[in-house]
């Protein structure tokens, strides 16, 4: 069987049913959030600590 048409036969994923609650569907969009939200203020943080190294060092060097 061709790699390009494998599971060609197969519904798409918006004709098949839904396989978790909506419940549980919120609930993991309320996790995915609060995680996405805990690495974008863990990326400002350290760019902020970044940008205070690199002032620091420069500081040192003039």
């Amino acid at each position: 069987m061709s790699i390009l048409t494998h599971h060609l036969d197969r519904p798409f994923a918006s004709e098949r049913p839904a396989r978790i609650s909506e419940a549980r569907k919120a609930k993991l969009k309320d996790l995915a959030l609060g995680a996405l939200t805990l690495l974008s203020m863990g990326s400002v943080l350290t760019a902020l600590i970044a940008l205070k190294t690199a002032i620091h060092v420069w500081h040192m060097h003039a």
